[in-house]
């Protein structure tokens, strides 16, 4: 694979995104108005790998990152561009390089309105849309369904087991080592119903402010619950979830704690399809990030 690219008046090389100056990395995706913080990047950088593409002097113009999820599956995340770079194919030059080193994994991203044409042109398929919801919290929450189980917060001690079989069984494949880095900073609610742990939900510091997510939950009713033991604790801040409900129970109790839709991206994939929801089985109702879907 080509590890420099001409594009006109400059040449671009690809560099291992570890090999960067974290502050670089967060000028780039303020550039493009993404709120990841200096910390963000860092766990995303624990959490898989990443190429960026700089200049003869060591600027940034460009970051890709992918996630393995088990032995034969990816996400692919922080796809960005300068728009300099995007306008003379800096995207397509750094998806090439990405995708070479995922080798013959199936892969899921979430595309951008900017970036979608890019990845159907690399053979991905759409498959839902995501809601990326955000505000700031209503102080009084709307009310709440009535509560079937038990809820509980997971100590920060361990027991990740409890949950890791039942994000597997949503999520379609097993991430514990994300689930492991993600619980270090995150406080996480479970669900419980006859001594057996059907729903859990994290949340943790992001960007502006707190995303919640991922959450797992059977319905609507459990969900809500799922997020709304978070908002109670954000009231009056800043808080984000990214969910694939565009309307229902789960989707209006959003909107009336004060997070409205601020935009939408794509699920996309190549391989095996992604999103194969089960009936009556557990299901992500919120995302973890969009990187890691």
């Amino acid at each position: 694979m080509q590890r420099s690219v001409r594009l006109k008046s400059f040449e671009l090389v690809a560099r291992d995104i570890n090999d960067v100056d974290v502050d670089l990395l967060h000028a780039l995706s303020i550039s493009v108005r993404w709120p990841h913080r200096p910390k963000d990047w860092d766990l995303l950088r624990r959490a898989g790998h990443g190429i960026v593409a700089v200049d003869g002097i060591g600027r940034v113009f460009g970051s890709a990152m992918w996630f393995p999820q088990g032995d034969d599956f990816a996400t692919i995340g922080l796809v960005i561009t300068t728009p300099r770079a995007q306008a003379q194919g800096g995207g397509r030059w750094l998806m090439d390089q990405v995708l070479e080193q995922c080798g013959d994994r199936n892969l899921a991203l979430n595309a951008t309105h900017a970036a979608y044409p890019l990845y159907v042109s690399l053979g991905f398929t759409n498959e839902a849309i995501v809601y990326m919801r955000q505000g700031q919290v209503q102080q009084t929450l709307p009310p709440l369904p009535v509560l079937d189980g038990e809820l509980s917060e997971l100590p920060s001690s361990g027991r990740l087991g409890e949950i890791t079989e039942l994000d597997a069984r949503a999520f379609g494949t097993n991430r514990a080592r994300l689930l492991a880095l993600l619980s270090e900073d995150a406080s996480i609610a479970t669900l419980s119903r006859g001594g057996e742990v059907v729903g859990y939900s994290m949340c943790r510091e992001f960007g502006r402010g707190h995303v919640i997510g991922p959450t797992i939950a059977r319905n609507d009713q459990d969900a809500v619950h799922l997020t709304a033991v978070h908002l109670k604790k954000l009231a009056g801040r800043f808080a984000r979830v990214d969910t694939r409900e565009k309307d229902g129970v789960f989707a209006e109790f959003l909107q009336q704690s004060g997070l409205g839709i601020a935009e939408t991206v794509t699920t996309m994939s190549k391989g095996r399809r992604f999103l194969n929801r089960e009936s009556n089985g557990p299901w992500v109702y919120g995302l973890a990030s969009h990187a890691w879907s």
